[in-house]
């Protein structure tokens, strides 16, 4: 275990990023908790309000990307240095994008259905980064023998083609499948052969004069949204906390 650590984490120069990734989910659940706790009025946490004005906590995750981005330019890729600037932008990143949903949106809708923007946001970075860092490429990596080069390219190669499908996925309306898919070979195939959604670039681009598409894409669609979006809707609740009525 100790062998493959050091190869394809540290070797690599991949531990900033581990620790920006680790940072960025712990930050997230606790400041979740927290705001939870706010919210029903338990527990010594309140607003921050200095004069009268609501302070939300992507003021400091702004102030905590700054300073770790800057620290990371100033340093390196290694090192104690490299490890706090990774931990501070990963904070930083998880108190922003649980907010993800006002900066949209300029507006308070943290505690409502638009507000689940922020937790499907959160959830895609974890998963696009996850990608990243369990990338395990042979680039920064000493003393390969000729069949591991071999199969770390095949596995890259491979990991390219279904990018280019979930690529397709992806501008045929279909995010969630697209993220899953770059893990998932045949989810991201899936999504890519199957009909656009009716609002997604790719229907305006390819349904634009096809009548008969277009409609069969919008009952797709609505019996999709039907069939799932309850139960998707009930995860992000069960993640970031149900929205007001």
């Amino acid at each position: 275990m100790g062998h493959w650590w050091y190869r394809n984490i540290v070797e690599p120069g991949k531990l900033p990023l581990l620790l920006a990734l680790v940072s960025f989910v712990l930050t997230f659940l606790v400041t979740r908790a927290v705001t939870r706790l706010i919210r029903a009025g338990r527990g010594p946490f309140r607003n921050i309000t200095p004069g009268g004005v609501h302070v939300h906590h992507v003021v400091p995750g702004v102030v905590l990307m700054v300073v770790g981005g800057f620290i990371a330019l100033a340093g390196g890729r290694r090192g104690f240095g490299a490890g706090v600037a990774a931990v501070l932008f990963g904070m930083g990143v998880g108190l922003v994008l649980d907010e993800f949903a006002l900066i949209l949106h300029l507006d308070d809708v943290y505690w409502t259905e638009e507000g689940t923007k922020s937790v499907e946001i959160v959830i895609l970075t974890f998963a696009l980064v996850s990608l990243i860092l369990g990338g395990f490429l042979p680039f920064g990596v000493n003393e390969i023998g000729p069949g591991e080069v071999t199969d770390r390219f095949t596995v890259v190669r491979t990991v390219a083609v279904n990018f280019l499908f979930a690529l397709v996925a992806l501008t045929k309306g279909k995010g969630r499948i697209a993220v899953i898919g770059v893990f998932v070979p045949f989810v991201a195939l899936f999504g890519a052969i199957r009909l656009a959604r009716p609002n997604s670039p790719w229907a305006r681009r390819f349904y634009r004069t096809r009548a008969k598409a277009r409609a069969r894409a919008r009952v797709r669609a609505y019996r999709h949204d039907r069939r799932w979006s309850a139960l998707r809707r009930k995860v992000e609740h069960v993640i970031g906390g149900a929205p007001s009525r």
